[in-house]
């Protein structure tokens, strides 16, 4: 009995020693995959070779792009803030937000006291200037019949100036004021005042803001229309200061709007700010867009894309790149069959093609394709080798 035990053990001894790591033994003739020291090289085994293809990167023609987020924003130099001429309280409103109007439009009506007094102050100028009128008129007859002397004759037409120019500055505060000049015209001949001042659109466009209300009481500074013409709009991106070098007045750009799937929209650059915004570290960049249909609404989200000058670049194709942690890497030729996973700085080169901008890989022998296989074999050997 103690011999059969003994027996067994030594058979049993002989079997594991003959079995791989994973209790498997090796299929007759086959060697296991040669295995790098570094994690991060692969040596190439017949299998691999098969499913690999290695070349060098090759110059190609890459117009630099830049894409960034965008905005719509209303034309600054078609914009108007109209307020109120004088104090007063609004006693109409006759437009509405979003309203297209044109120049000399009524927008709103009020009530003015102010007006009131001003037109007071020019029938005041108006008299007084007619008297000073008249008394030139006699003085000029009292001197020819030798009754007054030169001087007085003088001192009248003094007078008279000095009135022409007060009725002169009364009519131009009321132009000031808001009053059209026939409004003037008829006050003059009427001498019936008016109390209601007219608030009028200075220019055609769109009625953008409206903070008017009736029985408000407005200041003068206070702004109660905005008004643009949005027939051209601005497209304003924040460009970062890193990339502001690759940009110029008249550089080319398209511009997509997330409203308007499918469709792009191409200008060029019209403005770059030369300040930095010192907080997000970029640089405002804008251009202009025809806007004749209103496609294009203020605070529309968009993406402008800036297309640089073609530039000879070092490029591989797509299928050379693997991502790993979020970064971009290849594999690089480190002796003859021993290859090295590498970081990479990249940026596109077309549809199918990307620019290799560090490290420099001109001429050295590189995976261009099958490299997203090559890495998972590394994976895998590395993984097997850690058992």
């Amino acid at each position: 009995m103690r011999l059969l035990l003994t027996a067994s053990l030594i058979v049993a001894a002989l079997l594991t020693s003959g079995c791989s790591k994973t209790g498997v033994p090796p299929a007759p003739g086959t060697q296991a995959p040669p295995r790098a020291a570094d994690p991060n090289s692969i040596v190439l085994d017949d299998n691999l070779r098969q499913r690999i293809r290695i070349g060098q990167p090759e110059y190609r023609d890459v117009a630099a792009e830049l894409s960034v987020s965008a905005r719509v924003e209303v034309d600054a130099r078609r914009t108007s803030r109209i307020g109120s001429p004088v104090l007063g309280r609004i006693t109409e409103v006759h437009v509405e937000e979003g309203q297209d109007v044109r120049q000399g439009q009524r927008l709103a009506l009020l009530y003015s006291t102010g007006l009131n007094d001003a037109q007071l102050e020019l029938l005041k100028a108006l008299s007084q200037r007619m008297v000073a009128e008249r008394a030139v008129v006699r003085a000029r007859t009292l001197l020819q019949a030798d009754v007054i002397g030169a001087a007085e004759l003088q001192r009248r037409e003094a007078e008279l100036a000095q009135a022409t120019a007060e009725l002169e500055a009364a009519r131009e505060e009321l132009a000031l004021l808001g009053m059209p000049p026939e409004a003037i015209k008829e006050l003059e001949k009427t001498r019936a005042l008016k109390s209601l001042a007219v608030v009028t659109a200075n220019r055609d466009g769109t009625v953008l803001g409206r903070r008017a209300a009736v029985g408000q009481v407005v200041q003068p500074a206070d702004t109660i229309f905005e008004i643009a013409d949005l027939n051209q709009v601005w497209v304003v991106a924040d460009v970062p200061e890193k990339e502001i070098g690759h940009v110029s007045l008249d550089l080319p750009v398209t511009v997509e709007f997330d409203a308007l799937p499918g469709r792009r929209f191409s200008s060029r650059i019209s403005f770059v700010s030369p300040l930095v915004n010192p907080e997000t570290r970029t640089v405002v960049v804008r251009v202009e867009l025809s806007n004749p249909n209103k496609l294009f609404k203020p605070a529309m989200l968009a993406t402008m894309t800036l297309h640089g000058h073609p530039q000879q670049r070092l490029c591989l194709p797509q299928e050379a790149f693997v991502r790993e942690g979020g970064e971009e890497f290849i594999f690089v030729r480190a002796d003859a069959d021993r290859f090295v996973l590498t970081p990479v700085v990249t940026e596109p080169a077309g549809r199918s093609w990307r620019a290799v901008l560090e490290p420099d890989i001109a001429g050295k022998d590189v995976v261009v394709a099958g490299a997203f296989h090559l890495n998972n074999e590394r994976r895998r050997r590395n993984i097997r080798g850690s058992d």
